[in-house]
């Protein structure tokens, strides 16, 4: 009888994000931590955009999903991080209801986008090393588009299923959730209507969207280990594996820190451990993958280098003409 007496009592219409809450004297600090990884972010993505796009010899199909995989970067942080950053300098850490199912929608369909596309960055690197003779064929400009226009839509299909089944549900008890951005679980676990449907489609969601993805990711790095161990010269196998290392790197990172942070026991004295390793996918992956690409890479870092020089170049002659001018 309890479970059918929700529609009797009052509606919740907001909801309240703890987020770092239980540390009030920290607020301060962390919101200054948080803005510099932000900017830091924003700009590192936004320079590998920059770069990718402006530069000749980045045309290629590996720095085209890398210029796609910055971009879903600059607006994977961008759908929470600016509130996280408003809640620790005001104190207000109150979302609608509505915004928190739209801000799960966006944080969930990029965080699937970043799963194809990188399982498309693992298929190009399996067809460089694997299959060299044929890569410029198999990996057409036409059939890069597909794969990372693949991604963005299978993507916003993903969530958008799921948040359709979402916004059917009623909030009428507590309103707290213990995280600092809008996490499906926990948001389901606050409603009190009927969630069984709701936590299969999220399942399914997840077994059908993002499981091949990873699946395809891993086999790819299994053929591409395996052609790499028959290279018979050490200098080739570390040639071939440089190539592949800065997105082995990504990958690893994040799918090892989702895959830790759910696969964890729910228990009250592991939540602040989960905490933490959630800001690790969701706010330090986006930081260093710009980092990792541009310090492990020779073309991103010989493409900077060069766009360093010709700004500087640039700044000179603004400087003569000035120059003469006053003259």
């Amino acid at each position: 009888m309890a479970d059918t007496d929700w529609r009797n009592e009052t509606t919740v219409t907001e909801l309240i994000l703890l987020g770092f809450g239980d540390l009030p004297d920290l607020q301060i600090l962390l919101f200054l931590m948080f803005l510099a990884i932000y900017m830091a972010t924003v700009a590192g993505n936004t320079l590998i955009v920059v770069l990718v796009v402006t530069d000749q010899h980045l045309h290629t199909p590996m720095y085209f999903f890398l210029g796609n995989l910055s971009y879903l970067e600059i607006c994977y942080t961008s759908t929470f991080l600016p509130r996280l950053l408003a809640s620790l300098l005001t104190g207000d850490r109150n979302i609608s209801v509505s915004g928190c199912i739209t801000q799960l929608y966006f944080t969930g369909s990029l965080a699937a986008t970043e799963c194809y596309l990188l399982a498309a960055m693992s298929y190009d690197r399996y067809l460089a090393i694997c299959k060299p003779l044929h890569y410029s064929t198999l990996m057409n400009t036409r059939f890069c588009l597909q794969l990372a226009a693949g991604s963005w839509l299978n993507g916003c299909l993903a969530l958008t299923i799921f948040v359709l089944f979402l916004a059917q549900l009623v909030f009428c008890g507590p309103n707290e959730i213990d995280h600092f951005y809008c996490d499906p679980i926990p948001l389901i676990e606050l409603s009190c209507s009927d969630t069984h449907l709701s936590i299969l489609v999220d399942l399914t969601i997840v077994s059908v969207f993002t499981l091949p993805p990873f699946l395809l990711t891993l086999m790819s790095y299994v053929f591409i280990l395996v052609s790499i161990l028959r290279i018979p010269s050490t200098t080739g196998r570390q040639k071939a594996f440089s190539t592949c290392s800065s997105h082995l790197t990504v990958v690893t990172i994040f799918y090892g820190t989702i895959m830790i942070v759910y696969m964890l026991p729910k228990r009250d004295t592991l939540r602040d451990l989960k905490k933490v390793l959630s800001v690790c996918f969701t706010v330090l992956t986006p930081l260093v993958n710009p980092l990792i690409y541009s310090l492990r890479n020779r073309e991103v870092k010989e493409a900077l280098s060069k766009a360093v020089s010709k700004c500087s170049f640039h700044q000179k002659n603004m400087q003569r003409l000035r120059d003469n001018n006053l003259a």
